[in-house]
């Protein structure tokens, strides 16, 4: 089982840093009490449901909590259970300037002011810091740059260049997919609803399938689009973006839609793109 801690200086990214831990596979928990730390392992590691991932962070906001994390650290010690620390920290001036962007108060609020309450916590994590296995000062990165660094270094090696995609179809008279990165609109396509033996067919049928496929604009489409969507795959995967929405719409979303997105997705799978997908308004009269 991998268990990793964060910790670390409050404004410093820890919430980017277990963010991007949960979208890698990790059971995540924020803000969890150090001394339920080896309960957690033990349930975690029971029956069929075990898991083999499990991030925690645990700073400051623990209060009094949070000084029984040496103690959690020597009960895995003599259990014999490997665990990382990624501790993270940042300089003065740059963790001053995202709590006046945020305008959060400072866990440790003193009456000294911001950087009162920083050095406070910089004595109470020195401790800590000299035993974390990885160390990062987010003082020069940005929220991507920090989750590209956390993605690179605790990604599986096979999932390194992976994305995901959810291809939608919709009618329009219904309204847009809400959760849609990309929309596009198949109006432009003859409409199937209009012969009058495939009018009461969807998109799943052979028919209509074999009669919106065979225009000619059908393959040019979805040509050009497939060779965009393999163009970005890379540059979505670099900028940390491992889910992409694509919605493909007509007038009903039961016909044109269902059968692009459909074919679409057969050759994105064939080019080795992991895809679901979902009609959304295929049943509606």
């Amino acid at each position: 089982m991998e268990i990793t801690i964060i910790t670390g200086l409050s404004g410093a990214g820890k919430s980017v840093a277990i963010k991007s831990l949960e979208d890698l596979g990790y059971f995540c928990v924020d803000n969890f009490p150090p001394s339920l730390l080896l309960k957690m392992v033990e349930l975690c590691s029971q029956g069929a449901s075990s898991l083999d991932k499990l991030a925690a962070v645990i700073d400051v906001r623990g209060g009094e909590f949070f000084r029984d994390l040496n103690h959690a650290l020597e009960e895995l010690d003599r259990g014999n259970i490997p665990y990382q620390i990624i501790f993270l920290e940042a300089d003065d001036d740059t963790l001053v300037r995202r709590f006046k962007e945020t305008r959060r108060a400072h866990p440790l609020h003193s009456e000294g002011g911001i950087l009162e309450s920083i050095a406070k916590e910089r004595d109470l994590l020195q401790g800590l810091r000299a035993r974390a296995h990885v160390v990062i000062d987010t003082s020069r990165s940005s929220v991507h740059q920090l989750r590209e660094q956390i993605m690179n270094r605790y990604q599986a090696p096979e999932a390194a260049e992976s994305l995901e995609m959810s291809l939608i179809s919709f009618g329009y008279k219904y309204g847009l997919p809400l959760d849609a990165d990309m929309v596009f609109d198949l109006r432009f396509l003859p409409n199937p609803f209009w012969i009058d033996e495939l009018r009461e067919r969807d998109g799943t049928d052979p028919a209509v399938r074999e009669y919106v496929l065979g225009q000619p604009e059908s393959e040019e489409f979805l040509s050009r689009l497939h060779s965009l969507i393999l163009y970005l795959k890379d540059r979505f995967v670099r900028e940390g973006r491992r889910y992409v929405t694509l919605a493909m719409g007509c007038t009903g979303g039961r016909h044109r839609s269902v059968v692009l997105v459909e074919e679409l997705a057969r050759r994105l799978r064939d080019a080795g793109v992991t895809v679901s997908v979902r009609h959304r308004d295929v049943a509606r009269e």
